[in-house]
Parts: structure tokens; sequence; C-alpha cells
């Protein structure tokens, strides 16, 4: 099995499921104490939150390029990010580390594809769901029409996630303003939810709505595991 490289920290409360459930995944695959082959570097959020806070993310390229370099050169085979927001930087990353980088809006694209969805809703920090890295990924490879919430639903999405998910924090309350913005979106034309912050499988399920959930940490998680066994045809970027 191949060894897995995470870029992660970003927060280390999705980090931790990304850990998890890879090698959950493994276990169900291969049985009894099969695990996953994985070398994990776990930045300190707060210096990523200024950079971006700030617009430099030219210094947050270069800070998580090195990084994915150290980790190809302790012997990864490939590179993850275990964030979305981050992934306005990973080609310049995949660049630096010179493995291939499994990019998660690539994998959520293939999982809606071949759902037969092609206007999900996205929530996400502000910076995935206001800017064109992922929304635009997702329409040029896949042909898939990404919604986002209206601005005052934008911001409470981006609030829950800094200040409550990436502390830990669960709230019930939190919990159902999400599910309102889901409602919102379903009438207004999504037929489907894309959990496109690592955190938001801690707070929304598939059993919170009925719509179709597709929770990028999960499928970003799975997609290492197939590169890890020989299986990449499914996250590789599409051509």
């Amino acid at each position: 099995m191949k060894t897995i490289g995470l870029i992660g920290g970003m927060s280390w409360e999705s980090t931790a499921v990304y850990y998890r459930q890879i090698n959950e995944i493994v276990r169900r695959r291969h049985g009894g104490l099969a695990s996953a082959e994985i070398l994990l570097r776990s930045l300190d959020f707060s210096r990523i939150v200024a950079l971006q806070q700030a617009g430099r993310w030219d210094q947050a390229a270069d800070t998580l390029a090195q990084i994915g370099l150290q980790l190809a050169e302790a012997g990864a085979e490939c590179v993850l990010i275990c964030t979305n927001t981050m992934h306005k930087v990973a080609d310049a990353v995949e660049v630096k580390a010179g493995v291939p980088l499994i990019h998660i809006a690539d994998v959520v694209g293939h999982a809606l594809k071949d759902a037969g969805a092609k206007r999900p809703l996205l929530l996400a920090t502000r910076y995935t769901m206001e800017q064109d890295f992922y929304r635009a990924r997702l329409a040029e490879r896949f042909g898939i029409d990404a919604m986002v919430p209206a601005a005052d639903d934008r911001g409470l999405v981006h609030d829950v996630i800094f200040n409550e998910l990436c502390c830990g924090v669960v709230r019930p309350q939190s919990r159902q303003a999400y599910q309102d913005v889901i409602e919102r979106g379903r009438q207004a034309g999504a037929d489907a939810v894309i959990l496109g912050c690592t955190e938001i499988g801690l707070l929304i399920g598939p059993e919170h709505t009925g719509l179709p959930v597709f929770d990028s940490t999960l499928l970003h998680a799975e997609a290492a595991v197939d590169f890890a066994e020989g299986q990449p045809e499914r996250m590789q970027r599409v051509a």
C-alpha cells in the first residue's frame, strides 16, 4: 500500500476525522489489524487564518508547498490538503511536492457527476463560496453548476465554521440554522448539498436534510485509500 501524505491542522478537528476515516476504510477493506501508511504534518491553524484574513495567499502557498515537499521527501507518494479552502493554492503545492495531489474538488465533482447532481448547494467558508477556484473547477471539469447561499446565509455558514466547529463546538441551534440555509437552497433549485468545508460534517449529515449530501472530507479520505491501493482513476485530475 502506498504512503499517504496529509497536510493537516486546518483545523485539527477535521484532520482527526481524516486520520480516523482513512484507517477505518483500510480496516473495513482488509480486516484484522490492517491500517494505512500515513505521514501527517499538522500546522498551527492560527497562522494560516491570519494569512487568509490578510489576503496573503502567496505566503500561504509557500508554506503549504514546502510542507508538501517535506512529506514527499519523507516518503509520501501522494499529498492531500485536509481543507477545502486551501485548495486555492493546490497547484503550487503539487508542483513543489512533485507527487500527485488528490484535489478535493475533483473528488467531489466525480461523486456529484456519478450521482447525476447538476446544481448542488455549496456550504463552505466565505473564501470557497465567494471566490472562483472551487466552483469554477466543478463547472469546467464536471459541468456542475454549484450555487451558494445568499449573502447573509454565507456569513452565518462561515462564522459557524470558524467560531464553533473549528473550536470543537457543535450547537443544535447552529445545526438548525444550517438546515434552514439548506432548505432555502432547495427552494431555489438545489438538487444536492456539498459539505465544502471539512468541519461541516461534524454538524450536518444525510439524516439532517432530504437532499443528497456530499461530504468532502469523507470523499477525500476514500479517494486517498483508493490511491494508496493503486486505484487512482477516480481522483486524478481530468485532462
